[in-house]
């Protein structure tokens, strides 16, 4: 465990780093290069979060059945639920939001119209919150 947690914090550093370089420079900054440590920056960071859900859950589920509950593996779950659901969301109110804002700025009688498809964005979290809160229910 110790290990995952000193991967994450080499990698957080080497993130930082990168960024502080290209910051420091003055020549222009390439676009595809910052897009490259990104890429590569999120695919070390989600391949360290499956890593340490594949080690951890099983010790949770372990723990859990000690104790005559499936408390651990209910708890990870309405985690996964809500943080999934408000990453979608934030992804579509993104995209919906300058959308609308666009359209908005070339007709305002349309307003209305593009409110109701930013509230359908943000009922994405919604609908995540309202599973984990079932999911908590349950345990």
């Amino acid at each position: 465990m110790y290990t995952i947690v000193a991967i994450a914090l080499l990698i957080v550093l080497i993130t930082i780093g990168c960024g502080v370089i290209l910051l420091k420079t003055n020549e222009s900054t390439d676009k595809n290069k910052i897009k490259r440590v990104l890429r590569v920056s999120l695919g070390s960071y989600l391949t360290l979060i499956a890593l340490f859900l594949f080690i951890m859950a099983p010790q949770v589920a372990f723990a859990a059945t000690e104790e005559g509950s499936n408390s651990g593996l209910g708890f990870i779950a309405a985690a996964v639920s809500t943080g999934l659901a408000t990453i979608g969301a934030g992804y579509a109110v993104g995209a919906v939001g300058s959308s609308a804002l666009g359209a908005v700025s070339e007709d305002p009688g349309i307003l209305g119209k593009t409110l109701i498809f930013v509230g359908l964005a943000e009922g994405i979290a919604i609908y995540g919150l309202i599973v984990s809160i079932m999911i908590l229910g349950r345990l």
